[in-house]
């Protein structure tokens, strides 16, 4: 995650709830999802950018998993996302960030 997303989300989570708050991520690999989960719940793991020691938890998906694809129209699904679904690991990216999700 670069550092201007990184205060980006660091303003929109200091100006809104948490609550009121999603990260959807549209990382193509498990170890880039890792880090990018990690740092929107748990802090900039390389301490270099504005999250550096910011726990703030926030509610975070990959694009690819099932709740997130529910929601999404088929004919915006098939258009903006559908080539991505063919050739991601949609599992491993899906089980990447559930798992820092679900230590929330």
């Amino acid at each position: 995650m670069d550092l201007q997303s990184q205060e980006s989300i660091l303003r929109a989570s200091q100006t809104h709830d948490k609550a009121d708050l999603l990260v959807l991520l549209g990382s193509p690999d498990p170890e880039s999802a890792s880090i990018a989960a990690e740092t929107v719940i748990e802090g900039d793991p390389s301490y270099a950018g504005a999250l550096a020691g910011a726990q703030l938890g926030l509610l975070t998906y990959h694009v690819l998993e099932e709740e997130v694809h529910a929601d999404i129209p088929d004919d915006v699904w098939e258009a903006q996302i559908g080539v991505m679904a063919d050739v991601l690991e949609a599992d491993q990216l899906a089980e990447t960030v559930a798992g820092f999700r679900n230590k929330v």
